[in-house]
């Protein structure tokens, strides 16, 4: 093989994997993952020259496990990733139904006049009840 395509390979390799790196959040990967999951690309993709430069029944073995291999890792590395965005996920949706609630709660403080009226029923309510109980 070349020098200039084995070159060429690895620089393809990198480029795609810091694509594909590039685009999840950073404060959703750990850099070891990241770095893991980078490494794994290029090392699938020299798995795959081998392979394919393969010359006899050994070497298409050894080269076909290094192939699984890698590809094993890879996809598990981004298994991890998405369990880790699910896990973030719920959590903000939680933060988001907390901002509602404090957002709603900061608006009835501001707004006396509305948190008034809800009061009034229920007031309302209470001396409905205690007249009942008044009159028995």
């Amino acid at each position: 093989m070349d020098a200039f395509v084995a070159l060429y390979l690895f620089m393809l390799a990198g480029i795609t994997g810091y694509v594909l790196i590039a685009s999840v959040p950073s404060i959703l990967h750990t850099p070891l993952l990241s770095g893991s999951n980078f490494i794994h690309g290029v090392v699938l993709a020299g798995a795959m020259v081998a392979l394919g430069h393969a010359d006899g029944a050994l070497q298409t073995t050894i080269g076909f496990i290094g192939v699984v291999a890698a590809t094993a890792n890879v996809v598990g590395g981004y298994v991890v990733t998405d369990r880790m965005l699910a896990m973030f996920e719920s959590s903000a949706k939680r933060n988001q139904r907390r901002l509602e609630e404090e957002s709603r709660l900061l608006a009835e403080r501001d707004n006396p006049d509305q948190g008034k009226s809800d009061n009034s029923d229920e007031s309302e309510q209470d001396s409905t009840s205690s007249n009942r109980s008044q009159s028995e």
